[in-house]
């Protein structure tokens, strides 16, 4: 397993979320042809930041993927924070501390990925017409 199905199981659970809200929220994947919303419609970024992959046994079965995912919520500049505020709430309820994702793995057992961190919030940044909330996690998946 890989940074792909991590990046699998996160993106298809915030896809699943975004277009069952209302309204609907698009979402900028990464490396993925994407136009923005016209006017001052909200929209998503997604970017997963894979850390230093790590193995903690001699054999060297065992394999440690770690990393951090974060989505940017895009709103309009000059319009407060508090649509981009609620939305990173809904977020953080999305994506809880501990939470467990799982796909079948090649053999018996599944694969899993763990949500090691609550939602954080970092500081917006500010553009010409744009303005991007961060909030992020850290994840840890294991294999042997």
């Amino acid at each position: 397993m890989s940074d792909r199905v991590i990046r699998s199981l996160f993106e298809m659970r915030l896809k699943g979320w975004a277009d069952a809200r209302e309204p609907k929220l698009p979402i900028a994947f990464e490396d993925v042809a994407f136009t923005p919303p016209p006017g001052d419609a909200t929209y998503l970024k997604v970017y997963l930041l894979p850390g230093n992959t790590d193995s903690e046994d001699l054999e060297g079965k065992h394999t440690s993927y770690r990393g951090v995912l974060q989505v940017s919520i895009v709103t309009k500049a000059g319009s407060g924070r508090g649509a981009a505020g609620m939305i990173a709430e809904e977020l953080a309820a999305l994506y809880p501390n501990n939470l467990e994702l799982q796909k079948p793995g090649p053999g018996k057992e599944p694969f899993s990925v763990y949500i090691r961190s609550p939602m954080t919030t970092a500081p917006a940044i500010q553009g010409d017409s744009t303005s991007s909330l961060p909030v992020s996690f850290q994840y840890r998946a294991d294999t042997c």
